[in-house]
Formats: C-alpha cells, structure tokens, sequence
C-alpha cells in the first residue's frame, strides 16, 4: 500500500518521450499538445494507465498539466508540488510554471503562434476547462483541436490495461440507505427541475448511489464507470462488465440496466433524439460527453452533480461507522506515536521506516483495506513541504531537536480516516513550542465553533488562523476538505477554506488542520476529523445552533505546547479531548502503550 517513489531516472528518457511525441503530432498536423494528470472522470486519483503525465514528464503529484509545442515546452503545479516539480522533471525540457500564479491559458496566449493548431482529447478535461483552453487559443489566433485517439497513446507502447477488478456491493449496515430509495429521491429531484435524465461521471457519486465500491484506483474504493439516471427512476451503468461478478450483479439487477463501457455514446445520441433535457456538471464532466449530447441535439442542462450534496450529508449509519473507524484507527495511530516516542531519539529511524510501521499497525487491525492516500511522512525541512511524499533519495533520519510530521489516513470497510499529528523528537525549541501552540489554538477555534444554519466554510477559515495572524504568520493551504464515507479522502462540496462557499450541513464530515511551515526548517500541522451537529439552541441564546464533533481520537504532543500561550478554556478543552482519547482508546492497547498513552494526555 505504501509506496516508495524514486525520484525521475535518467533525464534522456524524458527527452526520448518528449521528441517521440513531437513527431506523432507532426505526423498529426499538430502544433501542440496537452496533458493533464487526468481520466475520464476527472478524479484525484487515476489509473496506471491514465497516468499519462506522470510518463511524459515523471512528475508523480496528484495535479498538473504539461503542455508541448514543437519547439517548446512546460509544466504546470500548483504550491503543493513547486519543489516536487524540480527533483522529478528534466526542467530543460519543461519549464516549471505555478498553476496559479502562472496559468495555462495565459502561457497558451502568449506562446501560440497564429494559426497553431493546439490538440487536446476531449475525455481528459472538463467542460469548463475546454471553454477556458478555447478562449485563451483564440486569443493567440490559434485553433484548439479535439482529436479522437491520444497521439501520447500511440507511442506509450508498454502502456498497463485498464484496471478491470471486481465491484463490490456496498452492505447495507454501512451505507444506511438502499441504493433504489437513492435512485428514487435524485429521479424526483429531476422530475421536478424539469430535467429528463442526467450523466454521472464521477466513480464517487456512482459508487454512492449504487452502494457499490472497487478497486480500480488507488487509495479510493471506486470502480470506474459511467452512469445515466432518468426521471422515470430508470438507471443504466456503463461499465466493463469483466467487473461483474455473481454477487455485483444480483445487487445490481433490481436498480440498474449494465451495459458494456462503449456503450455510452450511442446511449447519449438516443437521449439527443428524444429531444431530451440532460443534466451534466460542467466543472467534473468530460468534454466529450458534452460534445456528443450537444451534437445529438439533446438540449444539455448545466448544474451540479445531483449526488454531491446528499453524499456528502452522512447518515446515521454512515456515522455510526466513521467513529468506529476513528476508534480503531486510533489506537492503530497511538501504538505508532508511542513506538516514535520510544525508539526515535534512540535513532535509526527514517520517514520510510516510520511510514512503514504505522501502515503495520493499521494492518494489526485486520480491517485495512487501503490506505486513504500516500502517508505524508516528512521530519525537520522536509515537514515544512505541506505535500512531502519521501522518496530514497528524500529520505531522512529523524533526529533530535527536529519536529516530525506525519499525514496519515486508513480505508476501512465502516469509514476513511485522515488524520495528521506533529511530534518532537527530543526536546522541542521555544520557537517550534510557540508555532505549534498558536497553530493548536486555531484548531481549537474551528472545534469549538458555533455558528448558524447557512454558514459557509470560508466564514470559519479565520479562526483557524487569528492566533497566526497575530503574530505575523500563516499557512497557504486551506483548513479543511470533506471526507467521504469509505469513499474518497478529499470529498465536495464542503470545505473549510477562503473558497469554501457552500453552506455546512448536518453530517457532513470536514478536516480541521490548520499547520505552519518553515521553510528549510520544520512544518506543524495538527489535524482532526470532524462531523457537523445537529442545530440546537444555546442556554440563554435565541437562534439554533450547528456545531462540531471531532471524531478523530489521537494525543496532540503535550512537549510542543506552551502553556502560557493557552486560555483557560483552550487547556480546558486539551485536558478534555485527551481524557476522551484515553478512556476511549485504552480498552485494546498493550500495557506499555497504556503507560504512554497516560502521560501523554496527562491534563496541563
């Protein structure tokens, strides 16, 4: 499960792909090509054979796009992967550029020459992204040009198949809720905004409304598919039926149609001749679907995936089964801590063994199925890079006086864990006590928040970072994603962040990780799970309130914390949390862990 990176071989390789490709797309009439780290389905994670990207440049991080000209060429990432970029690609070739900063469509504007013709394969970006590529080629004089088959296939030779396991239904007692009842409530949802059928593209959302998952991609439960609902309540899966087993499919029957993946496009040209209203969301559906419908002359309907918002609001079993995951995932994560705690100012250990060893103990669970994502195990300057993946080139001992960093999720059958804690090794610095304290009461703030019905994640973003900010400092990441329900780590459409726009609901799960980096130097991050509450009224207050419950069940290091810089009732809530982790995770820990688990949620 967790995977050692090598940083990019020999950079002649890169160079090697890089004119291979150049020459199919003159063999193409082709002045450009480009190449995001995407599939069909625009997920955050893709299957070997989609890593199309990572091939042609070896940049492995989870978002990006190259874009090649004959004469030319860059690569984009966001703030994440800026160092990444430098160790894993020949920057001779491609010219690193900030995705934000330093977008595409203005690089596209100013490195097109008049009457360029600019490829693209209409099943690798979205909707939105398509009309934005468009406008920035026509600005240049240039053409953007859809083109049928990916010349970058034609010359990956010892390309992987696509990933073909087994679907699995989902249980019931997991999922709280059949899957024809789901079907049902999104068909009444679309008979009353007049629209006919709509196209689910995202493996997430189907996985969701089917109760079904997979194993077609990594650290996420998902089998690649597509899928159409109607108003009617009718349901057709597009999926390669190789995945079908006896049981996937008696599930299936009563709820749904299975057809072969091909399949789609004829099932789209149909809905184009019954004139029918078509519901696609723009920002996660692949262009090609949108062209095919839009050339059928279906009448095509832009909005959000229907499954989003209900996904994302969990029910009671589904967070019945969260906080068993987090309890069994504590305990797993609490042996790891105390093994660090123990061993690590001995020395000997590295990120690479210590990743390793907590992936032993979640595996002693005998619930793993998966990590939620590659273990972000960083010490001392290579902490202070917020999506650090070591490689054995990166590696690192831990040493004393350093502060260790370490990003960590399971995938269990009842839930998907996420959960970050920093930790001396020895004896923290008065500056790293000061920079975790403030960053642990940031994280006080937002689990302890009250807030009314209608509040987005963005109004509470700045209580994560007001202690900072006092004293001159912050973090560029936000302070919280969604998490799915054994389902994806990183789940819409709440977040808490400056771009968190969409409204907190009930059940609905959030990170609360709030962090510091010193570049060269250390990273802190403190991160917990937290669910939603139910609105409920305050003693003495006039309007309901929503609040937080934090699932996550680990110790924060007390030897990083000053006390002086805490209130009252922050080292209140400290000393509570801790005596909640410790009664609830003692039960099943060996007696030396226990012994460590008192002290280090000792009150303060």
């Amino acid at each position: 499960m967790f995977q050692i990176f090598d940083d990019i071989a020999d950079p002649s390789v890169g160079t090697e792909r890089a004119r291979r490709l150049r020459e199919e797309l003159r063999r193409r009439g082709l002045d450009g090509f480009l190449i995001p780290r995407a599939d069909e389905h625009q997920g955050e994670y893709v299957p070997a054979n989609a890593e199309r990207l990572r091939w042609l440049t070896g940049f492995s991080g989870s978002a990006g796009m190259a874009i090649l000209l004959l004469d030319k060429a860059a690569i984009f990432v966001d703030g994440r992967y800026t160092l990444q970029v430098r160790d894993q690609v020949d920057v001779a070739i491609f010219e690193p550029k900030h995705l934000i900063d330093e977008p595409p469509v203005r690089w596209i504007e100013q490195n097109l020459v008049k009457d360029a013709k600019l490829g693209y394969d209409p099943w690798l970006h979205t909707v939105e992204a398509v009309a934005r590529l468009k406008a920035a080629a026509e600005k240049a004089g240039a053409t953007l040009v859809a083109v049928d088959d990916n010349p970058l296939d034609a010359i990956w030779t010892d390309r992987p198949d696509a990933p073909a396991t087994p679907v699995e239904p989902y249980p019931i007692e997991f999922a709280g809720e059949p899957a024809a009842d789901k079907i049902g409530r999104l068909a009444n949802s679309l008979m009353n905004d007049d629209v006919s059928a709509v196209v689910l593209t995202m493996p997430d959302s189907i996985a969701w409304v089917f109760n079904i998952r997979g194993s077609d991609v990594p650290h996420t439960p998902l089998p690649l598919s597509f899928a159409i609902l109607y108003e009617d309540g009718r349901a057709d899966l597009f999926i390669d039926e190789r995945k079908i087993g006896p049981a996937a499919r008696a599930h299936l029957k009563p709820i749904a149609a299975i057809h072969a993946r091909g399949k789609l496009g004829p099932a789209l040209d149909e809905l184009g001749a019954r004139k029918a209203t078509v519901l696609i969301d723009p920002a996660t559906c692949a262009s090609a679907i949108y062209d095919r419908l839009a050339e059928a002359d279906a009448e095509v309907k832009r909005g959000t995936d229907p499954c989003e918002l209900p996904k994302a609001c969990k029910n009671d079993s589904e967070i019945k089964g969260t906080r068993a995951a987090h309890l069994r995932d504590g305990r797993a994560l609490t042996k790891f801590l105390a093994w660090v705690g123990t061993e690590a100012p001995k020395g000997g250990i590295d990120e690479i063994a210590a990743a390793k060893q907590l992936e032993a103990f979640r595996t002693e669970t005998n619930e793993l199925r998966d990590l939620s994502f590659d273990t972000i195990s960083g010490t001392g300057a290579n902490g202070a890079i917020v999506h650090y993946r070591v490689t054995t080139a990166t590696n690192q001992p831990l040493r004393k006086g350093e502060l260790f960093l370490v990003d960590s999720g399971g995938q269990y059958l009842d839930g998907t864990t996420d959960v970050t804690r920093t930790v001396a090794i020895g004896e923290a610095s008065p500056e790293q006590r000061d920079r975790f304290t403030r960053v642990l009461k940031g994280h006080i703030a937002v689990a302890t928040a009250r807030f009314p019905v209608g509040t987005s994640g963005a109004q509470l973003d700045a209580f994560a970072r007001m202690a900072l900010w006092k004293a001159g400092l912050d973090y560029d990441h936000g302070t919280g994603h969604g998490v799915g329900s054994y389902l994806s780590v990183h789940e819409g459409p709440q977040r808490i962040s400056k771009m968190g726009t969409v409204p907190l609901k009930p059940g609905m799960i959030v990170s609360n990780e709030p962090g510091y980096y010193k570049a060269g130097a250390y990273g802190i991050r403190i991160e917990n799970l937290l669910v939603v509450t139910p609105p409920s009224m305050i003693d003495g207050g006039e309007r309901p309130m929503l609040g937080f419950e934090t699932l996550t069940l680990a110790p924060i290091d007390l030897n990083c914390v000053e006390r002086s810089l805490l209130t009252q009732e922050e080292a209140d809530w400290l000393n509570g949390y801790h005596a909640r982790v410790r009664d609830a995770l003692t039960p099943g820990l060996d007696e030396a862990t226990i012994a460590w688990l008192k002290d280090a949620t000792r009150a303060i």
